[in-house]
């Protein structure tokens, strides 16, 4: 649900003035403004079984060591009711709700408190404050950029204490993994609700709302567009960062200490889970700035989808690898392990070069070489709202001229990685890749749509020149 997006297909524009690039985007930004039946299905489908769905994945793993069939057969057979599942569920806690607020409010405060630093020593990483993409309404955000900074902080002080200090144990959040649910989805529903609120009744900019009259949709899909508190805490920014991705590693962590504790070891597939999964979280802070240029900066709005899909969806359900493997062990013979080694890492290849390619060429309006050669493009132009004409380019090189979506084929050989760690006995751990591959294939369809619709035939001759979507001679 929350995820590392990206822009779509890699263009560059002819030079304007902040005027121009506003006039640009109008008709082509953010949600919808009128909702169509399947779309409002959708939202209340998930708005009532997302918050499940995270569930019985983590009951099952607790109670029934993982399995997904196993609750459904208990049920179905009459050997367990509904009540008597619920009846095991670990509730919340005073020690659970301690630990988040201290979690969030410590994450809070690095995030307002302490100006990036890390920019001044790290050659090639951009922090600090940047700027954001110009919004519809005209208005370029800043953005303090200390995601690294945090990130470092917060590890630091977690070896620390687990090898230096007794302040608490390394597998603190394992051992209160489901109290801690709760308090994540109290976080938010919470923010989510207050968002709303605040887009109806004082929003950051009125001109950055939307509102379709259909309140499920407004809820989920959000109204406001940047929604801030002050100057700097910017909802967005902050949550689809911390405290979601700054725990995603800390909580691999907990559970590689918890494999330790039970069995005395741990096992390589757990290793190569915090590892791949550590190189995609370093990736997401390192190119922070960078993110500011992403679909959900640059185009979503802040609602229940990012709120509470950062706070609940993503820490719970992109950790399966982890979680799965303290229940079930498993130690990979060496060929496995290093051909699911390799396959991370080209896939993280592939998703890195192919941005910088994309990048690259857009800093560059294409006056650069890819793979060694001039990029060929296609010349393209588009009308936007108020009648203006403008130029751009699409790059069909280098990657880009294998899939118009290549960084998602990345993005899904690295998921594949991780599933492929935890052996082939459960299906439980291979929910990532499937949700991956649905999510993908949902933004390609998004971004084409509203490319087509922007660049008309020029987008035919796009699409006939690069053919295929994701997967060269397949899709």
């Amino acid at each position: 649900m929350a995820a590392k997006s990206q822009p779509s297909a890699p263009q560059t524009g002819s030079p304007g003035s902040a005027t121009n690039r506003k006039a640009a985007s109008q008709g082509q930004w953010g949600r919808a403004w009128e909702v169509d039946w399947f779309s409002l299905a959708s939202v209340v489908f998930l708005l009532l079984f997302a918050p499940f769905i995270v569930y019985y994945f983590i009951m099952a793993c607790d109670q029934y060591s993982c399995s997904l069939t196993a609750p459904l057969l208990d049920i179905a057979t009459g050997r367990a009711s509904l009540a008597d599942i619920w009846a095991k569920t670990p509730p919340v806690t005073t020690r659970a709700a301690q630990l988040y607020t201290l979690w969030v409010a410590f994450q809070v405060l690095l995030y307002m408190a302490l100006p990036d630093f890390c920019h001044r020593f790290l050659p090639g990483y951009v922090g600090g404050v940047q700027d954001g993409a110009v919004t519809p309404a005209g208005v370029v955000n800043k953005y303090e950029i200390n995601g690294l900074q945090a990130w470092l902080i917060t590890h630091l002080l977690w070896f620390t204490n687990a090898h230096f200090l007794p302040w608490f144990s390394p597998t603190i959040i394992f051992d209160n993994w489901i109290p801690l649910l709760w308090c994540a989805n109290a976080l938010g529903y919470a923010v989510s609700t207050f968002a709303m609120i605040k887009g109806y009744f004082f929003p950051t900019n009125a001109k950055d709302c939307k509102f379709t009259g259909n309140f499920f949709y407004n809820y989920m899909m959000g109204i406001e567009f940047n929604p801030r508190i002050g100057k700097w805490f910017d909802f967005k920014l902050f949550f689809n960062g911390r405290p979601g991705i700054v725990a995603w590693t800390l909580i691999n962590l907990s559970f590689a200490a918890k494999q330790q504790e039970l069995y005395g070891q741990v096992t390589n597939s757990m290793v190569l889970v915090n590892v791949l999964q550590a190189v995609y979280v370093l990736d997401f802070f390192w190119n922070e700035a960078w993110y500011l240029k992403t679909i959900d900066i640059c185009h979503d709005h802040f609602g229940w989808y990012l709120g509470w899909g950062d706070c609940v969806w993503l820490p719970y359900l992109y950790t399966l690898q982890g979680l799965y493997l303290v229940y079930h062990p498993v130690q990979l013979s060496t060929p496995h392990a290093v051909a699911v080694l390799l396959l991370g890492l080209l896939g993280y290849y592939i998703f890195r070069m192919a941005n910088h390619q994309k990048d690259l060429f857009r800093r560059t309006d294409g006056r650069c070489l890819i793979w060694g050669r001039k990029p060929r493009v296609i010349e393209c132009t588009y009308t936007s709202a108020d009648g203006q004409k403008h130029r751009s380019k699409l790059l069909v090189s280098g990657f880009w001229g294998l899939a118009r979506h290549f960084n998602y084929t990345g993005d899904l050989l690295g998921s594949l990685a991780y599933c492929l760690a935890c052996g082939g006995s459960h299906l439980l751990p291979y929910f990532y890749i499937i949700y991956m591959a649905i999510l993908l294939t949902h933004r390609c369809l998004r971004d084409e749509h509203r490319c087509a619709n922007k660049y008309g035939k020029d987008w035919q001759r796009y699409t006939a020149t690069v053919p295929y979507r994701l997967l060269p001679g397949l899709f």
